[in-house]
């Protein structure tokens, strides 16, 4: 079984008055790690999932008294898709602060403040981590760097979510029934959502413009509806950890476009599936955009797991001068340029090079991507 980088992140934050809340998408591991988590440790724990209706009842209107009984001589209590309880924030409280002995662990595939649940009662009451689909560091650690890049094609094409990565014959059919519906099924129970085949139709949209500005406006357009609810269900798809956006930098030339952004999947084999196209490299056009999207959502992983605290944004003129990936962080920037081929070359534009001198600049290939998704 692949080691996961939280693992000991985790362990370290235990019994410290504090809740543990874990999310990411569904069917990426949290159970799976959470599992291991308390087997490593031994304590005695008693578990709920928030899926099952009895399980929301019961914790949408318990009173510590409740609680004290619920938990008993139990060290753990694990809430499992815990944004599915009302007032579950306002729950988690009460439990750290009248059980300071008890460490609860709740996860969710979908941001808890999705319906604004958790933010403001758990203000200093919580550690937060988001597990994603497998690393290249984790399966760099399990299956040796030689065999990770000789399988790089692969990961462009299926994505690295756990049962891909397990079951790599039934990969098409794993990734198919995730992108159906169920990766982003939190959705459709919020009753604003008031058109669930808009989202599909918006998905397929999005995953077609990987690495190109996307245009609120023209999206709409296509979609026959408004610019406002195209960017509210992105927006949404965000906190269910199907899509991420990157913002344009703009802050010292007049021609540096300000108000674009890009949209990302946090996995190519989610994307593919929703095109529908898990055609080998060497016979597809997009090799380029499952590049970009792959390096991006790749080192976010690294970012999130090292705890490296940085800006994100990509950069563009109206000169079409642009630059595909850019990190702030230590009060210097960082340019990256991102090249399947590593005969193709690139340089650094001179007007970002006057505009924002303390900066570096990199190309990252095939060759070298390595580097770039395990290190800072």
């Amino acid at each position: 079984m692949i080691l996961r980088e939280l693992t000991d992140t985790i362990e370290k934050r235990l019994f410290q008055q504090k809740a543990i809340i874990i999310t990411g998408p569904r069917q990426v591991g949290k159970t799976t790690l959470i599992k291991l988590l308390t087997e490593k440790i031994n304590h005695p724990l008693i578990w709920f999932n928030a899926d099952e209706p009895n399980v929301q009842e019961l914790f949408g209107s318990i009173s510590s008294f409740e609680l004290k009984n619920l938990v008993g001589k139990n060290r753990i209590l694990v809430i499992d898709e815990a944004q599915r309880i009302k007032g579950i924030g306002l729950t988690l409280k009460i439990i750290v602060d009248t059980l300071p002995d008890i460490q609860v662990i709740a996860t969710g595939s979908s941001s808890f403040d999705l319906l604004d649940e958790i933010s403001e009662p758990l203000t200093g009451r919580k550690f937060e981590y988001q597990l994603y689909p497998i690393s290249f560091g984790e399966l760099t650690k399990e299956n040796g760097i030689i065999e990770e890049k000789r399988l790089l094609n692969q990961r462009l094409i299926f994505g690295t979510y756990p049962e891909v990565i397990n079951k790599p014959d039934d990969a098409i059919e794993t990734l198919k029934l995730l992108s159906d519906s169920y990766l982003y099924k939190d959705l459709f129970r919020i009753e604003t959502i008031k058109k669930p085949d808009l989202i599909v139709k918006l998905l397929q949209l999005l995953a077609h413009q990987v690495g190109n500005e996307v245009s609120y406006n023209e999206l709409a357009q296509s979609l026959s509806t408004d610019p406002k609810t195209v960017e509210k269900y992105i927006g949404l798809l965000e906190k269910t950890f199907v899509v991420f956006r990157l913002s344009a930098l703009s802050r010292n030339l007049r021609n540096e476009i300000s108000k674009s952004r890009k949209v990302y999947f946090y996995d190519n084999g989610i994307r593919n599936a929703i095109i529908n196209n898990f055609n080998p490299l060497n016979i597809r056009q997009d090799i380029g955009q499952l590049w970009e999207n792959y390096l991006i959502s790749e080192r976010i992983k690294l970012m999130e797991y090292k705890r490296i605290y940085a800006n994100r944004f990509f950069w563009r003129t109206k000169l079409q001068q642009e630059i595909d990936y850019i990190e702030e962080r230590g009060g210097k920037m960082w340019a990256y340029e991102f090249k399947f081929n590593p005969s193709k070359t690139s340089y650094l534009s001179k007007t970002f090079a006057n505009a924002y001198p303390q900066h570096e600049f990199r190309i990252i290939n095939t060759n070298n991507f390595a580097e770039f998704l395990m290190n800072e």
